[in-house]
């Protein structure tokens, strides 16, 4: 969700985090898994009707734009299975062998097992909604 509204706006704090990623201050983390993903769902006919200004042109031009910044991890074990939505699943493996610090994320499923088994299981890990990180990161620069 955080790449489909950095994908269809210039405003919010989804496009903030990607100009940061951009700029080099933060690390993007991806896998092929979660870019084929992303593909499918910016190629949706659902998605591009709800946002017209998604053109496929748009969209190869997003995809060809964040390979230029993010680090692609290529392996990623399947060793958690926490969520209620298995694909959630990719992005807190990618989390955990990439060892990220933070999950950004608005999929609610993935903040409601931040609060549960994943703070118990892998306390460095820390799921987080993307005005929450954004305000975090304002903080530490202060």
């Amino acid at each position: 969700m955080v790449f489909l509204q950095a994908a269809v706006s210039r405003r919010g704090p989804a496009f903030a985090l990607l100009r940061l990623a951009e700029a080099g201050r933060l690390e993007l983390l991806v896998s092929s898994e979660i870019l084929s993903e992303l593909r499918e769902v910016l190629f949706r006919p659902t998605v591009r009707r709800k946002f017209p200004l998604l053109t496929s042109e748009l969209i190869q031009a997003f995809l060809a734009r964040l390979a230029t910044f993010t680090i692609l991890v290529e392996h990623v074990p399947n060793v958690i299975r926490l969520s209620r939505d298995p694909d959630d699943d990719a992005y807190l493996n990618l989390a955990l062998a990439g060892q990220a610090q933070y999950l950004v994320t608005r999929d609610h499923d993935l903040l409601d097992i931040a609060a549960a088994d994943l703070l118990r299981t892998h306390p460095e890990l820390k799921v987080i909604d993307p005005a929450a990180f954004l305000t975090g990161l304002a903080s530490e620069a202060k």
